[in-house]
């Protein structure tokens, strides 16, 4: 016996299904792009500060090896580098360089402009319903990383 409102419960699921297949529609986006959405997604996470490569693959959802193979793809390219840890100089450290910050910026762009093609699709009302909801999803996605 689940101790939430069912209410609570449809509405986690609805909300799952909406993301999955948000994530899936963001993946196509930019087919012709240099980078994959999980090349992407990678720098992107490191584009604030170095992480390691641990950290990266937790927060993939992938495990070491497959994160190691990613990072050694993107460091062949010159878009990733490692780096000794500052705080554990046994470790070392996932970062992003000057040309993997461009690669980020100029595929951010291209992606953002498909995606508002896609939002000028949507009445007035709903543009306003979903600049409503994204401090929610940011509120939900800041409680999971915490």
């Amino acid at each position: 016996m689940s101790p939430f409102d069912p209410r609570l419960l449809d509405l986690a699921q609805e909300f799952r299904e909406s993301l999955r297949l948000g994530v899936y529609m963001f993946r196509r986006l930019d087919p012709e792009g240099d980078l994959t959405a999980a090349q992407l997604s990678l720098l992107s996470m490191i584009s604030d500060g170095g992480l390691r490569v641990g950290d990266i693959a937790k927060n993939l959802g992938i495990k070491v090896p497959s994160a190691t193979e990613q990072i050694i793809k993107l460091e062949r390219t010159g878009l990733v580098t490692r780096q000794q840890d500052p705080d554990d100089s046994r470790a070392v450290q996932v970062v992003i360089t000057e040309a993997g910050a461009s690669a980020v910026e100029s595929a951010n762009q291209r992606r953002n402009a498909m995606v508002a093609e896609l939002l000028q699709d949507l009445s007035g009302d709903e543009i306003e319903h979903l600049a409503a909801a994204l401090p929610v999803i940011a509120k939900l996605n800041s409680s999971f990383q915490n």
